[in-house]
Order: C-alpha cells, then sequence, then structure tokens
C-alpha cells in the first residue's frame, strides 16, 4: 500500500474515533472504499463510515436481513443472482417487469439491503475482504406504467451511494422503452457523476456485444445472449451471509 494511502487510513481512524465511534474489527480495504468514495477526504470518509455504521445498526440490528422479513418483495421472484462474472463480480438482474411499487417503503428497503448484502456475499468464499464489487442488469423489457417506480430506483441507486461506496463495477440497463426515458432522465438527477459513469444503456448490437462479453456468457442468461439459466435470489444457497 503507498505510504499516502496509509496516511489517509491512520487519519480517517483517528476522525472516526472523534466522531465518537471505532473501525475496529473493520479491515484497509473496507476503509478505502470510504475514502475513495470522498476523493481521500479523511474527514469527509469518516463522517460517511459513521453514518453507515449508524443506518446498518438501525435497518439490520440482527447483522442482516432475513428472509421472513421480505417476503411480500420475494414473492414475486423478479431478482435474480447468477455467479460470477469474468472479472469475478456477482451479477445481480432485475426483472422490473415483475415490480410493483411498493406500498411498505420499510420492507422495500429491507429487501434492498438483502439483495446487495447476498450478492455481494455470494463473491467470496469465508471471509470478506471489503472491496468486492458487484454487476447489476436492470431489464426493462415488457414494462408498463403500473411498474415504473422512480422511487424505488431512486433508493436502490442512493443506497449503493451512500452505505454500499465503491461496491458497483457497473450496471447495465436493457430494453429502455421510450416511456420510460423521462424517467430515468428524473432518477439520474439523484445519482452522483461517479455512478452515472459505471451506468451504461444498452442500445445497440455493439453495446450488446460490449455488455455480453464483459458479463460472460458463462453466467448470462439465454435470453441475454448468455449460456446460462437464470436463478432466483431465493434459490441461491449461500454458506454464510454476513450484514
Amino acid at each position: 500500500m503507498e505510504k499516502n494511502q496509509e496516511m489517509a487510513l491512520t487519519q480517517m481512524r483517528k476522525s472516526v474515533e472523534k466522531l465518537g465511534s471505532s473501525t475496529e474489527g473493520y479491515g484497509e480495504p473496507t476503509l478505502m472504499r470510504f475514502l475513495i468514495a470522498r476523493s481521500m477526504d479523511q474527514d469527509k470518509a469518516a463522517k460517511m463510515f459513521v453514518q453507515w455504521q449508524n443506518w446498518r445498526a438501525a435497518i439490520a440490528p440482527n447483522g442482516a436481513i432475513s428472509e421472513s422479513e421480505i417476503q411480500d418483495e420475494l414473492e414475486p421472484r423478479k431478482i435474480y443472482l447468477q455467479g460470477l462474472s469474468k472479472d469475478k463480480y456477482p451479477v445481480m438482474i432485475v426483472k422490473a417487469s415483475k415490480h410493483f411499487p411498493s406500498k411498505d417503503n420499510v420492507q422495500f428497503k429491507k429487501f434492498v439491503v438483502h439483495l446487495l448484502d447476498k450478492t455481494i456475499a455470494s463473491s467470496f468464499k469465508g471471509r470478506e475482504i471489503g472491496n468486492e464489487k458487484l454487476i447489476g442488469i436492470l431489464d426493462l423489457q415488457n414494462i408498463g406504467y403500473k411498474n415504473i417506480d422512480a422511487r424505488g430506483l431512486i433508493t436502490g441507486f442512493q443506497f449503493l451511494q451512500a452505505y454500499y461506496p465503491e461496491r458497483l463495477a457497473k450496471c447495465f440497463i436493457l430494453h429502455m422503452p421510450r416511456f420510460f426515458v423521462s424517467v430515468w432522465r428524473m432518477v439520474s438527477r439523484f445519482l452522483e457523476k461517479a455512478t452515472l459513469e459505471k451506468i451504461m444503456i444498452v442500445t445497440n448490437e455493439d453495446e450488446r456485444q460490449d455488455f455480453i462479453k464483459e458479463v460472460g456468457e458463462e453466467v448470462l442468461p439465454e435470453e441475454y445472449g448468455g449460456r446460462a439459466k437464470l436463478v432466483a435470489i431465493q434459490d441461491v444457497v449461500l454458506a454464510s451471509l454476513e450484514g
């Protein structure tokens, strides 16, 4: 590790302590994600880290969200977990045509946490390193107006930005219908520049081929040009799921 990174980590740890918390139990890769997300500003990274700790304790006091807490959101089988991409990132697929805006906002937020936690946990065996990333695929094929959920999309991306810094490797958006463009324009106003740079809206054959190549045919379902079958996230069994 470079000397300036070591100095930044040391200062961040001190800043976290000044805010009344501790970095004990968290490795350097985890802390570096917060530093990178805040352009290596130690005080801002420390504030973000403590906010994450407080949020985590409130939304998942037991360390993880159990499936029993989010049954309504799991039932439509709209989220799929496909294994690891060519770059060893877990691949999560969202089929928006199976999603409807939630009447229970608390359950929806817990659902987002559960699927992000489980997707990240699927990328390692044993102990988490802390720098794991994921690939998200948002499939908008066959969506109607009843499926539009701008608030849900904003929640998902804001959680990634605020509480899962540097976890998103890439997000591909497929089959965006014309009527959704204005919705996406509104959603994107809530996204940071660093997040927007990781989002690719696939609109032509060249981009589709790049998408297939980056994700990998081994884990990409057949309907997207791969050789795998869709696997619902609740059908994926992990040895351990930690928060």
